[in-house]
């Protein structure tokens, strides 16, 4: 089978993992760069260009689309579906993912815990009625386009989160506010899941005096066991999204696991070195399952 990886950097962890895991499984692996790529839709049905060339029998795909190209990365997935490759992560799933106001409001419907979120329009003199819908001070503030832990503020006093709601509205930045979870002492914990099974997890603690647990700020990852209400909600989540390969961050809370986002191209660096888990070979294992599945009904319908 031919695989294609999209990814825009050869050399980042997840990206050479998964060649490998590709290529340890008797397959051939592509690192294709989707930014790169030219989409043709004509009569005769979609085709893709890279670099020059037309590509050709690719019987799967596993997307790593970065945040700043959701637009144009999905559309060369999408083009990629539409040609009847497997996509470890449909399209669909993958914008419904990224506009994080609409996925809370997707985690909301399916009754599944979150930190209470409040949303307005830009509206003068509106901050203290937001703040006062999360519950007050202390509370968090996020940019929706915000990633790997940037642009998101913690405000300590209603008068500070006041301050920093009138400086993003002041720029037309979108955000949402959200209830400060004490108890969660800066940790949060990420579980993987792959085809409906979470194959790994672990719990990402901040720096000290830093609430933000992100690898990428500076926090440490540990390996930990789930308990069954932790991962009931990280499957239930990434299955409200659609998601068959997903990233599920949540807060441990006084009420229950909390969640936080739903991650499309979660990173593999992190919850491999904790885990000791290969889970770009549990990815590979389930385009190997599916892909097969997805040929033989094409079979039959033929």
């Amino acid at each position: 089978m031919r695989i294609a990886v999209l990814s825009r950097n050869p050399n980042l962890y997840s990206t050479r993992r998964l060649k490998e895991a590709i290529e340890d499984a008797g397959h051939e692996a592509l690192i294709i760069d989707h930014s790169l790529c030219d989409l043709v839709i004509e009569q005769e049905g979609p085709s893709i260009f890279y670099k020059g060339e037309k590509l050709r029998d690719i019987q799967a795909i596993i997307p790593r689309i970065g945040a700043s190209v959701t637009f144009y990365g999905t559309a060369v997935v999408r083009q990629f579906e539409l040609m009847g490759a497997f996509s470890a992560v449909e399209s669909q799933a993958i914008v419904r993912s990224r506009d994080k106001l609409r996925s809370l409001q997707i985690l909301s419907r399916e009754g599944l815990g979150m930190p209470k979120t409040a949303f307005t329009n830009f509206s003068k003199g509106g901050e203290k009625q937001l703040i006062d819908q999360v519950g007050g001070a202390p509370l968090i503030i996020k940019l929706l386009e915000g990633t790997q832990g940037l642009g998101v503020v913690l405000a300590e006093t209603k008068k500070a989160g006041q301050s920093v709601i009138e400086a993003f509205h002041g720029l037309k930045a979108r955000i949402i506010v959200q209830e400060f979870i004490k108890e969660a002492k800066g940790a949060d914990i990420r579980a993987f899941v792959v085809n409906g099974k979470v194959v790994g997890a672990m719990k990402r603690q901040g720096e000290e005096g830093e609430f933000r647990s992100n690898l990428h700020r500076g926090g440490q990852a540990t390996v930990i066991k789930l308990s069954t209400a932790e991962r009931r909600a990280a499957l239930a989540a990434a299955k409200a999204l659609g998601l068959a390969v997903a990233g599920v961050d949540m807060l441990q809370s006084a009420r229950g696991p909390l969640i936080l986002e739903v991650n499309s191209s979660p990173g593999l660096e992190g919850i491999e070195k904790a885990t000791g888990v290969n889970i770009a070979g549990k990815i590979v294992e389930y385009i190997e399952a599916s892909a097969n599945k997805k040929t033989s009904k094409s079979k039959i319908k033929q």
